[in-house]
């Protein structure tokens, strides 16, 4: 079987993992992969302590009073919605760019990863400084939809391209046309990767704060941080965060029921073929259309509405403030990606390469932050530094600690995808020859898995220079980021001000960004 039948392939019972899987994981991968899972479970450990320190009954009381559920119901519409924006949207540009014959598709492709380099906060501030009435729901899902469909085209349109071709051709030869194939043959073999993106859309949206915060629509998260703002007891914002992590857990074990239920592999044997490239003919002026629209809106809009706020007048630009935030946000994106891409690699190997209770417990650990809000994880680090490790308080290794808890699944899964795509006889045939684990980790694993390593990192470091509630909390004493400079410019309705920092945001991540999309 092909390397590329290997990875088209996703059951359980694969020879290679499943020989792995057999022997019992060494500590130079479980000691590392416990301690990213404790810092990870550190701000659910505060969550309950801060829930129940008024007993069940008053946590039950704000989990059934009439705002909670008003909320819940807001914040699972906006979800949906956004969900399905951005599956239609990723989808959709996924196939025309993988599929056909569309013109210059891959510049098309590029330009529909770049919307990862617009945070979710400056598309909202584009969209309302241009258009006020867009205030509320639809303010947030444009700008959320926009901002996170590349979620899904990038494992979609991996997929496109690594599945077999051979079940759409018979159902072609057998008088289906293209949009019947797609719907019955190609669209369920996607369902994996559509539904992986998906997930990762959902809690985006579930922990996102800036754009809500900016488009005035009450979610979660703003309820969470109005509580804390507005007063000394920390309890219901706490049983909120609580009820989030409930929902976000219910999302995933969804999302893992339709991962197993689903599947493809090659059929036949032999090497694999590129699928038939589509001919559009009459359809190919819509489809420019309809990747000209996506890529506007997504990307030339807030450019465009960047550059208008630059040109208005920035009289009173400080200079100084924005190279000194520039040079700290690269800084701290940097070191963070670093140290997360460090700490992610041995679960990511451990997922890959090992089966087993223990294994599983430990990539499933590193999630946790994601289920928690950026405001949560904040306070939750302040809480522990002031009580435990006074010296970081508002020093850096507080902030990229949050940065690690926030962003480790990010890594995890590149990490993940990138060994499982190692060929692991390599590593026996290391293993026989008297290697340590170790040094098969160094010699063969990573050298092997650095290519989606690397890009793993990339995305990581686009995530945590975008990242603004934690970063509001933990920042050192004196330092400002592009983030929080914009979110002080923003709150006092300075648009013209802010601008300058929300185009170096955009510009900064939009290197990584067109690589990734490159790569694509």
């Amino acid at each position: 079987m092909s390397t590329d039948t290997t990875r088209s392939v996703r059951t359980p019972a694969a020879a290679p993992r499943a020989a792995a899987g057999r022997r019992t994981p060494p500590l130079v991968l479980l000691l590392p992969a416990a301690a990213a899972a404790l810092i990870a479970l550190l701000p659910l450990g505060y969550l309950g302590v801060r829930a129940m320190e008024r007993g069940w009954g008053f946590a039950w009381d704000i989990v059934t009073e009439e705002r909670t559920l008003e909320l819940l119901g807001r914040s699972l519409w906006l979800t949906a919605i956004v969900v399905a924006g951005s599956l239609l949207l990723g989808i959709s540009l996924a196939w025309l760019t993988v599929r056909t014959d569309l013109p210059g598709r891959r510049a098309w492709a590029v330009l529909a990863t770049l919307p990862l380099a617009v945070p979710s906060y400056v598309a909202a501030f584009t969209w309302i400084s241009a258009f006020p009435s867009l205030e509320g729901l639809p303010g947030a899902a444009i700008t959320l939809t926009f901002a996170c469909f590349p979620y899904v085209f990038l494992p979609v349109a991996a997929v496109l391209r690594g599945i077999d071709p051979a079940q759409e051709e018979a159902a072609r030869s057998l008088g289906s046309g293209a949009f019947r194939t797609f719907v019955r043959i190609t669209l369920p073999q996607l369902r994996p990767a559509a539904a992986g993106g998906a997930i990762l859309v959902a809690l985006y949206v579930l922990s996102d704060f800036g754009s809500v915060s900016i488009t005035r629509y009450d979610t979660f998260t703003r309820a969470i941080h109005t509580s804390y703002q507005a007063s000394f007891d920390r309890t219901p914002a706490a049983v909120l965060g609580c009820v989030l992590v409930v929902m976000t857990v219910l999302l995933v074990l969804a999302e893992n029921r339709t991962r197993g239920r689903a599947g493809h592999a090659r059929t036949g044997r032999g090497s694999a073929r590129p699928p038939v490239t589509l001919r559009l003919g009459h359809g190919t002026g819509p489809a420019l259309g309809w990747c000209a629209a996506v890529a506007g809106a997504a990307v030339v809009f807030p450019l465009a509405t960047l550059g208008y706020w630059l040109t208005v007048g920035n009289s009173g630009f400080d200079g100084e403030k924005f190279w000194d935030a520039t040079l700290a946000t690269v800084t701290v994106a940097a070191v963070g990606a670093a140290v997360t891409t460090l700490l992610a690699l041995p679960v990511g190997v451990l997922s890959a390469r090992y089966r087993g209770r223990l294994a599983g417990l430990l990539e499933q650990s590193v999630y946790a932050g994601h289920a928690v809000p950026g405001i949560t994880v904040g306070l939750a680090l302040v809480f522990f530094a002031v009580r435990y490790a006074y010296p970081v308080y508002q020093e850096l290794p507080l902030l990229i600690t949050a940065y690690v808890v926030l962003f480790l699944p990010v890594a995890v899964a590149s990490a993940r995808a990138a060994v499982l795509q190692a060929p692991p006889v390599l590593e026996d045939v290391a293993r026989s020859l008297g290697r340590r684990p170790l040094q098969v980790l160094r010699e063969i694993t990573v050298p092997l898995a650095a290519p989606g390593i690397g890009a793993g990192a990339a995305l990581t470091f686009v995530v945590i220079m975008k990242e603004l509630p934690a970063t509001l909390l933990l920042r050192p004493t004196g330092t400002d980021t592009l983030a929080t400079r914009l979110w002080t410019e923003t709150g006092a309705g300075a648009f013209a001000g802010a601008a300058p920092y929300a185009a170096a945001i955009v510009l900064i991540a939009a290197v990584p960004s067109y690589l990734l999309g490159r790569r694509s």
